[in-house]
């Protein structure tokens, strides 16, 4: 029953430290129960049994919803088992809102389709400015207001998930539902009750509530997406196209421990339905959505806090609609847009609803980052150690306001898997804005024109029969000279991420090779400027800048160097590694494979396919030459520095200080954090890995916990790690 915890340095404070940190009466109540329960090995009574559910649930709510535990997983953990191990010897005991009752160990045999209490209606869209203005002016004119009129409306995160209808009834959960057609919906209460934050009861009693009907959204956070395809790649099963499809596919799954491992949350949005035991609308006695929300909020409901805002006015609304379409990437959780809701409930009443959606709330959704279109053809690249990659060519459409043509199919395996033919339609996604992906594409829409893709059986340039590795997906050409190989190499030497030679594009790359003036990678150093000049569209001071730009790479320091190689699973990182052992680059060639199995983190794979590549005469015969030619082998106080902060805690990690700190001033602790291997930024994104924070943390705080990924640190915390990587 272990959580994925996210704040381990929480490890670090004991227990009893903890109490004294939180002050507030539930916080210390709870605290002194965890503590009363920690000590005991055995309960014997339904009184103490209820207690122990209260806690466990009290701090599922705090970790779960508000994203600030307060115990460790162990602690956790312990206290569950206690709970399950008396649940077992007294299962009479059992109540139906107990922790350990989230996932229950029958199948269900099908969903039931079961009526809402009240429709859930879609949404009218809106993609602009000017459609918010329209909507603002239908809703005044609907309740009969003037046009110069401030509405106030409330603006909260479109989740792209699975909607659901979530009953209540004498405070306990009875009923979810999915929405269906509106009206009614597939019941599927077993799988909903393993979403951790949302409640298996809550105290709408205290408003005199007796059935309540909420809605909700059911998704995945981005980096709980990653982590379960990650898995089901090792595992070999089939990978979820996007959160989206991982939230909404697994409610509909027979066995509701299978919904538990994708560990869903839920966002409480909408109170649709609340009713007394005398069947009075308890909604009358609310003022505003905004109102309502926060009830939710308070009742144990995950709900959006800062992505939430009451604006004045449609500019407003707008401008905070802007402020999110420009930091939804960083955010945890996958967004198609923003609801725009009157936040009066009168009005709103006033405004009623048409058959298809209310008239009070609108959704203006973010450009698109989906759309289909036609394959037209598949050209096969040649990669720089040979693997053939398949890069389907497209109808040209817009996605996410960025025109696509191009896609990589990636490899065989995943053209056969997903069905892809010549001439489908498929459904183009631009993941996290930036790389385009084939969803899908869609069988049922194929005309006489479609065709299977055939993969080639030999290297489109040298024509050398491919092969492919059992443990491996990609088909490669295994002739080390040809021609394409040759041209890919020199493109990544020369790339940002090798010898950086800015000015030295893949078009001048394979101009110059075309040419013969580059046939490997020590060519580069002795190019012939004066040639260069002459070329069309060049000249002297093209030539110049090119010569500065090569001179300039000729000092970079050795793990550059090694990267730049092109050997075959020698990433950046490996290099770092590496060069920080070295003194000089053609060490290598003396070098056993227990030597490089001996760093951590560098395997006995790229161990192999180094001293492989050291091994040939034709590649030190190059390396001697580019030596020759000025280029730097030797190693530089940069990858000495690397060697000092390998192992670090920080070593590779973004880090940001917020706050006033006691020891420290910002610049001092900025440095001794570069100097332990981090990178400091300046602002909270889902790059941040460590968050230090002093007194007065404001803003920066409740991002990073809105987050969910960041590592949040004291002063003292963070000194301490210091000290532990010098010790």
């Amino acid at each position: 029953m272990l959580r994925k915890g996210i704040f381990k340095i929480s490890t670090i404070v004991t227990f009893t430290e903890r109490i004294i940190m939180y002050s507030s009466t539930k916080e210390l109540e709870f605290a002194k129960l965890t503590n009363s329960f920690a000590s005991i090995s055995a309960i014997h009574s339904q009184e103490k049994l209820d207690q122990l559910a209260d806690t466990l649930r009290y701090h599922e709510y705090k970790y779960y919803v508000q994203n600030q535990p307060i115990i460790t997983d162990q602690e956790y953990d312990k206290l569950y088992k206690l709970l399950v191990s008396t649940e077992t010897i007294h299962p009479e005991w059992i109540k139906e809102d107990s922790p350990s009752q989230r996932v229950s160990n029958d199948m269900i045999s099908g969903f039931e389709t079961v009526n809402h209490m009240e429709p859930m209606l879609s949404l009218d869209n809106t993609y602009s400015i000017e459609d918010l203005y329209d909507f603002d002016k239908r809703v005044k004119k609907l309740c009969n207001l003037n046009d110069d009129t401030t509405l106030e409306y409330l603006v909260e995160p479109k989740y792209d998930g699975g909607s659901l209808a979530i009953l209540y009834q004498d405070d306990q959960l009875i009923r979810a539902a999915t929405r269906g057609d509106g009206i009614r919906g597939d019941e599927m209460t077993l799988n909903a009750k393993t979403i951790r934050s949302l409640p298996l009861s809550a105290s709408f009693s205290k408003f005199g509530i007796k059935t309540a009907e909420l809605r909700g959204e059911a998704i995945i956070r981005k980096d709980r997406f990653v982590e379960l395809n990650a898995k089901r790649e090792a595992t070999g099963q089939a990978l979820l196209a996007n959160p989206r499809n991982a939230a909404t596919g697994v409610l509909r799954v027979k066995d509701p421990k299978e919904t538990a491992v994708r560990q869903l949350d839920l966002f409480a949005f909408q109170f649709s339905y609340a009713r007394s035991s005398d069947d009075r609308d308890k909604l009358d006695e609310f003022n505003t959505q905004n109102e309502l929300i926060k009830v939710l909020g308070d009742l144990g409901f995950l709900v959006p806090v800062s992505e939430r805002r009451v604006c004045e006015g449609i500019q407003q609304v707008h401008d905070f609609i802007q402020d999110w379409a420009q930091k939804r990437d960083d955010y945890s959780y996958e967004l198609d847009g923003m609801v725009v809701k009157v936040n009066s409930l009168a009005l709103q009443r006033q405004c009623g609803s048409t058959a298809h959606h209310p008239r009070w709330a609108v959704a203006y959704k973010f450009q698109a980052k989906q759309a289909t279109s036609k394959l037209l053809q598949v050209e096969f690249q040649i990669g720089k150690i040979g693997s053939i990659t398949p890069v389907a060519k497209i109808e040209p459409v817009t996605v996410a306001g960025v025109t696509v043509s191009s896609i990589s199919l990636h490899n065989e395996d995943f053209i056969r898997s997903k069905d892809i033919r010549l001439n489908d339609q498929v459904l183009i996604e631009r993941a996290g804005d930036v790389i385009p992906y084939i969803v899908q594409s869609y069988p049922e829409l194929r005309t006489e024109e479609s065709k299977e893709i055939d993969f080639p059986l030999l290297c489109p340039s040298c024509k050398t029969p491919l092969v492919r590795a059992e443990e491996e997906a990609a088909w490669r050409c295994p002739n080390y000279y040809c021609p394409a190989q040759i041209v890919q190499r020199l493109i990544h030497h020369v790339s940002k991420d090798a010898m950086d030679i800015d000015g030295l594009g893949s078009s001048l790359i394979e101009r110059f090779f075309d040419l013969g003036w580059l046939k490997d990678m020590s060519d580069i150093y002795r190019l012939d400027y004066e040639s260069i000049a002459k070329l069309e569209g060049m000249g002297v001071k093209s030539a110049e800048k090119l010569r500065a730009a090569i001179e300039k790479a000729k000092s970079n320091p050795l793990h550059r160097v090694l990267h730049s190689l092109c050997i075959h699973h020698l990433g950046k990182k490996v290099s770092k590694l590496i060069a920080a052992h070295l003194d000089h680059l053609l060490q290598l060639k003396d070098w056993t494979l227990e030597q490089f199995k001996s760093i951590k983190d560098v395997g006995p794979v790229v161990g192999q396919n180094i001293i492989q590549y050291f091994n040939n005469p034709a590649n030190l015969a190059m390396l001697e030459i580019m030596e020759s030619l000025g280029v730097n082998f030797y190693q530089t106080e940069e990858d000495k520095l690397r060697q000092a902060v390998e192992g670090s805690v920080f070593s590779g990690k973004t880090i940001l200080f917020t706050g006033t700190l006691e020891t420290l001033g910002r610049k001092e602790a900025q440095e001794l954090a570069e100097k332990a291997g981090a990178r400091n930024l300046s602002a909270v994104s889902s790059q941040l890995n460590f968050l230090v924070i002093g007194a007065e943390a404001g803003s920066k705080l409740s991002k990073a916990k809105a987050l969910g990924t960041v590592t949040i640190l004291t002063e003292s915390e963070f000194l301490g790690f210091l000290q532990s990587d010098e010790a």
